[in-house]
């Protein structure tokens, strides 16, 4: 299988319960819900994505042969001689159309912890040590477990205490992006005060201006 990377970086988590831990990132190319071009956003499953999935071009991206190749090139971006256990996080796009069972195995064996952050519309392969499910309103969710469930918030329609019946160590409301950003962020808030079995996730490298 060849592996179409975005971008990939070294860096902090920045959001959820991770944050603040180092880790390369991985950004897979494509998304099952849209296709990346904004002349297709409005009618797109989901329509407020912030990020840049499109191509190979970014920072570190390209496309990888064997799943060997980029667990390498994953590997060369973590500090040498580190006492920090190894940590990847695949996202995208959806990584899971192309994240797999060669890829974890590979990544394994350079003794990397692995996670994923994914719109929970396909199921996540054995061997992901850590699952993060941001599901987006009116598209089937088909991953209803995981360490982490993180739903971007407000979206019209969808109320995530409707969730809280799934299986998730960790719940998490973020405030979308965008024009509305504070009174989102607001809403979140009230949302937290009022449901304490929820937390608050905040995009804390865009605060810091990390990638």
């Amino acid at each position: 299988m060849t592996y179409a990377v975005k971008e990939m970086h070294y860096t902090l988590q920045g959001e959820g319960a991770q944050t603040g831990r180092a880790a390369v990132f991985c950004r897979f190319s494509g998304c099952n819900l849209w296709s990346g071009l904004e002349r297709d956003r409005a009618t797109a499953q989901c329509q407020f994505c912030d990020t840049d999935f499109v191509g190979t071009d970014g920072s570190g991206g390209g496309s990888f042969a064997s799943a060997a190749d980029l667990a390498l090139k994953i590997a060369s971006y973590w500090p040498k001689d580190s006492r920090g256990h190894p940590y990847v996080v695949f996202t995208g796009g959806e990584p899971l159309l192309q994240l797999d069972d060669d890829l974890i195995t590979a990544l394994h064996g350079q003794r990397f912890d692995i996670a994923i952050e994914t719109n929970g519309t396909l199921p996540v392969p054995p061997g992901v040590d850590w699952v993060c499910v941001s599901p987006k309103y009116g598209v089937e969710q088909v991953q209803c477990s995981g360490d982490e469930l993180k739903i971007v918030h407000p979206q019209v329609g969808f109320d995530p205490r409707d969730l809280e019946v799934q299986n998730f160590t960790h719940r998490f409301v973020q405030p979308m992006d965008g024009p509305d950003y504070q009174d989102n962020l607001k809403t979140c808030v009230e949302f937290c005060r009022d449901n304490p079995a929820w937390r608050l996730s905040l995009q804390t490298h865009k605060v810091l201006g990390i990638p």
